[in-house]
């Protein structure tokens, strides 16, 4: 009798974890080395996603894939060679056996207020050129499973260009304007792809150490639960923290001469 049911509830274990298996999400996050990357591959592993996340340091990717607790796997790339990264995203989704979320998080925010061509360029690589390559593999692979959620981390700078970083502000603008476009792609479509703008605040990240006045700083930690939650909700947008939706508002609304002004105080 012990035997018998010793045996059944194996089975049941068996059972359980095979449909654990067929079930579980499979979510990609690129650009997870540090900040808010990284804390997603947390957040998304802790919540039964079998996650796979790139960058280019492949020592820190092995790092923090042995903190994970579910199954995971890591590809080394340079998003701002885009033909080899674009080539890695679909071994990736392979190796991943396909692919429901994808959360394009890499990025390049050097201050360029003396305007250095160099630093200009290694951010456009990245923010704009290598955005755009892997968001459109991404997405034509959901359109041919007819799936999919796209998640494309912005910033609250793609509301108004900075004086300090306007490439960073502008590549961030056009983050915004392409996941508005790809979110009206798949509506002429009529299918089920979802695609999410996150616009983050000030985030404690080695992007933004050093500045001054800073405000309202969430933890990557934090940042990375309200980003989970945005995308659970299938949200088109979200400020992070959700506070930043304030200062979205007024960004929108105050005239040119006023927000120079304030730039400018903040100076003195």
């Amino acid at each position: 009798m012990i035997g018998k049911i010793f045996q059944l509830v194996i089975t049941l274990l068996f059972l359980a974890s095979s449909i654990y298996a067929q079930e579980a999400k499979k979510v990609i996050i690129i650009g997870a080395s540090s900040g808010i990357g990284e804390a997603l591959t947390h957040v998304f592993s802790k919540n039964n996603y079998k996650v796979g996340f790139t960058a280019r340091r492949t020592e820190k990717l092995e790092q923090i894939q042995k903190e994970l607790p579910n199954k995971s796997i890591i590809k080394t790339m340079d998003v701002s060679k885009t033909d080899e990264a674009r080539k890695k995203l679909e071994e990736l989704i392979q190796e991943l056996g396909g692919l429901d979320i994808i959360i394009l998080n890499a990025g390049r925010g050097e201050a360029t207020k003396d305007l250095n061509w160099e630093k200009q360029e290694q951010a456009i690589a990245v923010n704009i050129s290598g955005f755009t390559a892997l968001a459109t593999l991404a997405m034509k692979y959901f359109i041919e499973h007819k799936q999919g959620h796209l998640v494309g981390i912005s910033s609250i700078t793609a509301l108004r260009g900075l004086p300090n970083a306007p490439t960073y502000s502008g590549s961030k603008a056009y983050v915004s304007n392409f996941l508005q476009g790809l979110r009206s792609h798949a509506a002429e479509k009529n299918l089920p792809i979802y695609v999410t703008d996150i616009k983050p605040g000030f985030v404690d990240t080695p992007m933004v150490a050093g500045q001054k006045n800073k405000f309202w700083e969430a933890t990557p930690q934090e940042a990375a639960q309200q980003i989970f939650d945005a995308v659970q909700a299938k949200d088109s947008h979200a400020y992070v923290t959700k506070r930043w939706r304030l200062v979205a508002w007024l960004l929108k609304i105050i005239p040119d001469w006023l927000f120079d002004w304030v730039l400018a105080y903040q100076k003195s």
